[in-house]
């Protein structure tokens, strides 16, 4: 591409009038640039979109296509805003006829930064996201939790039976100490202090048998109890589990357009050097889609607008003669119509 197609491009993208402009030469810089600022708005404009489109339908085509489409939009409003502006001789005028201008210039600004934020702290607001998933399993566990409060009550029922089966253990334990002091003579308040297998040896034994024969009873009940308990905890952690995997893939999905800039608000809060980065990437952005506004308002006026203005005056010129010419020959034709009607 030449150069002489590059500055009739820009010519465009500025919404100056191309023919006019190729016979001002000094004014073809100023338009140059006017465009070239139009132009690459347009195109940040467009990768911003993009970027926050992917971010909302995961899918590259898509977001090329509509981020195309915003651009195009973007670099049409901003062409029809620089172009629609006319240097008067008149400063106050032509600064109320631009502040409305600069409002939306501002806002264009604001809606084009944003999503290129987002890219350029990606990488902290997805650590940022990942602490969020991480609370978010925490939070969605703990709901899930009380949603099934017979797990807690179950396992207090499994805890109970297991006491008691210790409670019974220990009694047999304490029938098995006194049983062989009894046989081996220590003298204790509950032994004679006699040793051999005398009448209380006996009668201990008889007493240990009848504690170990309740005790087997106890454990085979006790365990039928645990298995039938064990197995309804079994089934009520399916459900749970099952429930927790229905929400774990919309926790995991939690990365849309949204949740990524609340992270990057909480990121602003949490960091003051994010906060001055964040705050300088809009000015650039505002300084950047408000420049073209600013040339046209404070930049002299030239050769071009001069000629503009003469151009546009020539038609209303024009339209005012033959608005003229049309309304004598409209009265004319009426006065001969009368004339031939009531002559």
């Amino acid at each position: 591409m030449s150069f002489q197609k590059v500055t009739h491009f820009f010519w465009f993208c500025s919404g100056a009038h191309g023919p006019l402009l190729k016979r001002l030469p000094t004014e073809t810089n100023k338009y140059v640039a006017i465009g070239g600022t139009v132009f690459f708005t347009g195109i940040f404009a467009a990768l911003a979109a993009g970027y926050a489109l992917y971010t909302v339908f995961d899918s590259m085509v898509l977001a090329m296509f509509f981020g195309f489409l915003w651009g195009l939009m973007i670099f049409n409003l901003d062409r029809f805003i620089v172009s629609s502006m006319r240097k008067r001789n008149n400063a106050w005028s032509e600064w109320k006829m631009a502040f409305p201008r600069l409002v939306f210039a501002v806002l264009l600004a604001i809606v084009i930064s944003r999503p290129l934020e987002l890219k350029i702290f990606e990488k902290e607001i997805n650590r940022k996201l990942d602490e969020k998933k991480i609370d978010m399993m925490a939070q969605s566990k703990k709901a899930i939790q009380e949603v099934f409060p017979e797990i807690q009550a179950l396992e207090l029922k499994k805890d109970s039976i297991k006491s008691e089966t210790e409670k019974v253990i220990a009694f047999r334990d304490k029938l098995q100490q006194e049983y062989d002091f009894e046989r081996f003579g220590t003298k204790t308040d509950g032994t004679s202090g006699i040793v051999g297998l005398g009448s209380n040896a006996r009668k201990k034994e008889q007493q240990l048998d009848a504690a170990q024969k309740e005790l087997t009873e106890i454990r085979v009940l006790n365990q039928t109890k645990l298995d039938t308990l064990d197995a309804e905890i079994r089934r009520l952690m399916l459900l749970k589990e099952t429930e927790f995997a229905k929400r774990a893939p919309q926790i995991e999905n939690f990365d849309g357009l949204a949740a990524r800039l609340d992270a990057l608000h909480i990121l602003t809060q949490e960091s003051e050097a994010i906060k001055l980065a964040n705050v300088f990437i809009l000015l650039l952005f505002i300084a950047l889609e408000t420049a073209p506004i600013f040339v046209k308002v404070i930049s002299l006026r030239g050769p071009y607008d001069e000629m503009l203005e003469l151009k546009e005056e020539n038609v209303h010129v024009y339209v005012k003669e033959q608005s003229f010419k049309t309304k004598k020959k409209s009265e004319r034709n009426i006065q001969l119509y009368e004339s031939e009607v009531f002559s």
